[in-house]
């Protein structure tokens, strides 16, 4: 490995776009978790598609590792050069190539953040649906198959998009997918690289799906008395076939700190919050629909609004949760874990997870995209206690494997980064070996962004 010579060569080729200094460093070395500092020897800023095989290229003649860098909210540390070499910031990369109304699609580059796209498209009448909360950049929610709130009706970013411009290892600039709606030609290597962490290519181009503004959108929000009851309403609800764009569970304790952070004043009791998109008769039937199933398992009250202004407060301290709950521990940091299982299995997981969380030396919340079978767990950690840390990674420990004794997967949002990478032989066995093959045939060096996913990498 010459990093050295990487980087006089890179600083050759990229000049002021280049940084060695110590707070550029740090900004792309640290993390929302509780992951430890990881500096990279240099940062290059590229411009361009170009730029990215370039830096691509000498990188992997002079074998020195790359890290993609986007928004950093990563929370399995996939964003950390932890073999140190370049970060390869591609915020810069933020523009949107192409609209196509008629084709409901978009082209982007990666540096784009979510906001920003949907920003951008307000005027078309279409919007991208993928909200895992932080304003993340594209290419990040690709790189970690990001999905959120509204998964449950519109589908993870996986399922929305069509085509991708990838930088291989060692430069070479190839096209996935088309901008049809459907292909049947050759491997999906679109999908190979959705949700690859940065480990098979850099994403330096993203054709997406697009879908239409709804006429009319409400919220609602209701307390139950028992996790189970809040699901028990959630299942009947997608049994019924309601078209419900969100549906997400917070628990007691995420709805104390919520409250205390956006002062909504609701019941220190479990609780759903949801959202409904279509017409201005069809989302009025869907919230009468849901009230009647609450009401069946014992909800509260229901509180419904198609108020602009109190739906995006509720959704507002609903994706400021983790926020919330770092400001009702000042000194903490946090380990925030996430899992999937059938949605039949999840009121029994979020009640396991709850049951060792309280028996536990530390305090923790629960959220969930309940609609899909997906919960988080947040964690609190006194701020350099390591026996916080072991107690927190023993917990979920615990929570992945219950998962995968339900036949679900240790991950469904945050991928496995460097948080999760013991747990992915248990979910995935042999066919671990299959995705080492597929490394080691793309990326035979080890340059992109080793130490993510696989153990020993």
């Amino acid at each position: 490995m010459s990093v050295e010579k990487a980087i006089e060569r890179l600083s050759q080729r990229f000049g002021a776009q280049l940084s060695v200094s110590l707070p550029v460093r740090r900004q792309h070395g640290q993390n929302e978790s509780h992951f430890d500092e990881a500096l990279p020897d240099a940062v290059v800023f590229v411009e361009n598609t170009q730029d990215v095989s370039d830096l691509l290229r000498i990188c992997n003649a002079e074998n020195c590792p790359v890290t993609p860098w986007g928004a950093g909210t990563a929370l399995e540390g996939q964003h950390l050069p932890v073999f140190g070499g370049i970060s390869l910031n591609m915020m810069a990369l933020n523009q949107i190539v192409e609209i196509s109304p008629e084709d409901m699609r978009v082209t982007v580059q990666p540096g784009m953040t979510r906001m920003s796209l949907n920003e951008e498209l307000r005027a078309t009448g279409l919007f991208f649906s993928v909200d895992p909360g932080a304003d993340a950049s594209i290419g990040g929610m690709l790189a970690t198959r990001a999905s959120g709130t509204t998964t449950v009706r519109y589908g993870t970013i996986a399922d929305n998009v069509l085509a991708l411009e990838v930088a291989l290892a060692d430069g070479q600039i190839i096209r996935t997918g088309t901008h049809a709606q459907k292909s049947a030609a050759g491997y999906d290597l679109t999908a190979l690289m959705v949700g690859s962490e940065g480990t098979l290519g850099v994403i330096t181009e993203a054709t997406l799906r697009l879908h239409g503004v709804a006429e009319a959108v409400s919220a609602a929000s209701c307390a139950f008395e028992t996790i189970s009851d809040a699901v028990q309403t959630v299942m009947l609800t997608m049994q019924m076939g309601v078209p419900i764009a969100r549906i997400e569970l917070l628990d007691e304790s995420y709805i104390e700190a919520v409250n205390a952070n956006a002062n909504l004043g609701l019941p220190a009791k479990t609780h759903l919050f949801f959202e409904f998109h279509g017409s201005e008769t069809g989302v009025c039937e869907q919230a009468e629909t849901v009230r009647g199933i609450a009401e069946e398992f014992g909800g509260g009250v229901f509180t419904w609004s198609a108020n602009t202004d109190a739906r995006k407060a509720l959704w507002k301290a609903r994706h400021s949760a983790y926020e919330a709950m770092m400001a009702q521990y000042p000194g903490h940091t946090s380990l925030v874990t996430d899992i999937c299982v059938p949605v039949s299995k999840l009121a029994a997981a979020i009640e396991f997870a709850r049951h060792e969380i309280a028996d536990s030396s530390i305090n923790g919340a629960i959220v969930g995209h309940v609609g899909d079978g997906n919960f988080h767990a947040q964690l609190m950690l006194r701020e350099g206690s390591q026996d916080d840390l072991t107690e927190a990674k023993r917990l979920a420990d615990l929570i992945a494997e219950f998962a995968l004794q339900h036949r679900g997967t240790v991950t469904g949002e945050h991928g496995v980064g460097l948080g999760k990478q013991q747990l992915l032989s248990l979910e995935h066995g042999g066919a671990v070996d299959v995705m080492r093959a597929v490394k080691s045939q793309l990326d035979p060096r080890n340059i992109l962004n080793p130490g993510k996913i696989f153990e020993n990498a």
